[in-house]
């Protein structure tokens, strides 16, 4: 845990350089300490830039600017500077705006210096050769989300320079090796840089993930903060330069469990980033007014709309820079093992907390705050909140500033709650140019998973209807008392696997994340061992592995379950092509091939086990042909030219 010392002035600040660099021995300072106060005035414009200088990879612009503090009196680094940087690649195309932020010394990470004159931006740049960046700097009151030009700030408006970008080196998993992943109007994502399409599978809990020990400034209300202690063995050296703390160890166990679910073959997770007011309580980015014992009091007896920590105990337009800086250490992680990133930036509980829930000076703060700190990473997706409860009205206008204010153009998703009421409610006014939503999170509320394939495919089928199709995922299949329920209460998991995983997927769903119920061990809220669903990983794994190995165009595919005579079977297929069907109790039907001509093999793929494929016949189309499960387990039938 961090104690922050805190001036209401700087002028407070040189007063005490000048007395201890003319009493040094008095002061007793050590080099560290001197270090730190020589940092303590303004930077004279220089620039630096590190990070592997190749391409997909994050890039660090570091400018010597004026000194500020999280809580200096006389500006406020969050909001009264707005920092930009432009870059431009020498062919002229493509110019990012990037939003810069205030990074008090450039190492608060490990420092947790609360002060300094480091402002930074990053880029991750999509073609190697010369770029040229260009500095904006100006001042004025909450220029930080004014459309005003403010003030220049000298000598740092304007200063312009260049680098070169290589090839990047990576590859495999490592996102760096494919590029961003992209939003493209089609209901998948594909990576920029190797033009692979991307399905997901991954966790969605425990929602309080970044509520973590070793980050700083982090309180422990209702003992819900975690130790992320089980995964510490599954730590991987190539991590090592992430770690921060004295003894350069924290982070470990939390890495440890970034790399547990990378060696599962998962490929995403999902966090808060503000439960104020929330279930958890723990995780923010914000200051605290005062004590933290105080808002731990209070909040372990409230929570919800009547609750009033937000108001009471925070600055609303204040950020922790070394908390999020390790926050970024584990975000920067997620891109090295293949992960995809699940932004939700708000809960059911809190969502009318900033700006009683519209688009204002608050949420755009938050919102800016968070692109210009994490934008740059490769796959992720802001989700505006988990179970919104904002109007539409109040909803829109957030994601156009989100859409406006991300250079990179991320996938922009909205989450209901789970009856279809909520969904009908929401969605609709939504679709086509209505806004500039580009997916949705689908939430459930079935303890068997039974309305997953449905749902999904409705909004599938409703979004191409409205011409721009979104990317639509099951990102809380399940109910939420029960859901995901860990392996040694159901070892087999038939009920997700069938309904949710395979549901989503052969409606034409961009992947699965899943929850786990509240009434369970290891919960949304508790559970800090992932290894809790080490059977439900496997499973997932089966399936993404199945699309990848095969070659399975899922992309210029879509759902066609009435070519199927088994009521409950699905069908997904590129018709004339390529043709899954999906039998959950194993058995016979009869797949329609009257309109597609020629020779097909059927092969059989085993979801319980995964493996290789069961070749099973050579077929002739032009008339419906008849499937045999080999048992009256699920079974997947690929029928392909």
């Amino acid at each position: 845990m961090k104690s922050k010392i805190r001036t209401n002035s700087i002028v407070k600040v040189f007063i005490v350089v000048l007395i201890c660099m003319s009493t040094v021995m008095a002061c007793g300072l050590d080099k560290s300490k001197q270090s730190s106060n020589q940092n303590n005035v303004d930077g004279d414009g220089q620039v630096s830039i590190s990070g592997e200088l190749q391409q997909w990879h994050k890039i660090i612009l570091d400018l010597e600017g004026p000194f500020s503090q999280e809580t200096g009196a006389a500006i406020n680094p969050f909001t009264d500077y707005r920092y930009e940087v432009i870059f431009t690649h020498e062919s002229g195309t493509p110019t990012y705006k990037i939003p810069g932020y205030f990074a008090a010394d450039g190492n608060a990470a490990e420092t947790g210096a609360d002060s300094g004159n480091t402002w930074r931006a990053h880029l991750s740049p999509d073609k190697i050769g010369k770029w040229e960046y260009k500095i904006s700097f100006v001042s004025g009151s909450d220029i930080i989300i004014s459309e005003s030009k403010g003030k220049a700030v000298s000598p740092y408006d304007g200063i312009t320079g260049n680098f070169n970008i290589e090839p990047s080196d990576k590859t495999g998993r490592d996102l760096r090796g494919k590029g961003r992943l992209q939003v493209i109007g089609e209901h998948y994502q594909r990576f920029a840089g190797n033009g692979e399409y991307f399905l997901k599978a991954g966790t969605d809990a425990p929602e309080n993930l970044l509520s973590y020990d070793d980050f700083d400034a982090t309180p422990n209300v209702n003992d819900l903060r975690k130790s992320w202690a089980p995964h510490l063995k599954d730590y991987s050296e190539d991590a090592n330069d992430l770690l921060w703390g004295p003894n350069k160890d924290k982070g470990k166990a939390l890495l440890g469990a970034i790399n547990y679910l990378y060696s599962k073959g998962m490929n995403v997770f999902s966090f808060l980033t503000y439960n104020i007011d929330g279930d958890d309580h723990n995780v923010y980015p914000y200051l605290l007014k005062g004590e933290e014992s105080a808002y731990v009091a209070y909040s372990a007896d409230n929570k919800g709309h009547d609750a009033t920590a937000w108001e009471d105990f925070f600055y609303p337009d204040r950020f922790d820079c070394s908390k999020m800086d390790q926050w970024e250490r584990i975000f920067e992680y997620g891109d090295r093992k293949g992960m995809y990133l699940h932004f939700k930036t708000t809960e059911a509980e809190n969502c009318l907390n900033m700006d009683g829930g519209s688009l204002g000076r608050e949420r755009k703060i938050y919102y800016r705050e968070l692109i210009a700190r994490y934008g740059h990473h490769l796959a992720l997706n802001w989700n505006i909140g988990e179970e919104t409860e904002q109007t539409v009205e109040q909803l829109k206008p957030i994601i156009q500033y989100i859409a406006d204010t991300d250079p990179y153009k991320h996938q922009v998703v909205l989450h209901t709650h789970s009856p279809v009421e909520e969904q009908d409610k929401y969605y609709p006014p939504m679709l086509g140019d209505a806004s500039a939503l580009t997916g949705i999170s689908v939430q459930t509320r079935h303890p068997d998973f039974r309305r997953v394939h449905a749902d999904i495919l409705k909004w599938v089928k409703a979004s191409a209807a409205s011409g721009k199709k979104w990317i639509v995922a099951c990102d809380e299949p399940g109910d939420a008392t029960h859901s995901l329920i860990p392996d040694d209460e159901d070892p087999t998991h038939d009920d997700p696997r069938k309904n949710a995983l395979w549901g989503t997927l052969m409606a034409g769903g961009a992947g699965v994340e899943w929850y786990f119920g509240y009434k369970h061990a290891h919960s949304d809220l508790t559970c800090q061992d992932w290894r809790s669903r080490d059977k439900m990983w496997d499973q997932s794994r089966y399936a993404l592995s199945f699309f990848k190995d095969n070659n399975i165009p899922f992309w210029e595919m879509s759902n066609t379950n009435d070519l199927s005579s088994q009521d409950d079977s699905y069908c997904f297929a590129k018709e004339g092509e390529i043709y899954l069907v999906y039998l959950k109790n194993g058995g016979d039907t009869k797949l329609n091939l009257t309109n597609s001509k020629g020779k097909f093999h059927v092969s059989w793929y085993n979801p319980r086990t995964g493996g290789e494929l069961i070749s099973a016949a050579d077929i002739s189309g032009g008339r419906p042909i008849a499937l045999s499960a080999p048992d009256k387990n699920d079974w997947l039938a690929m029928v392909h030219k």
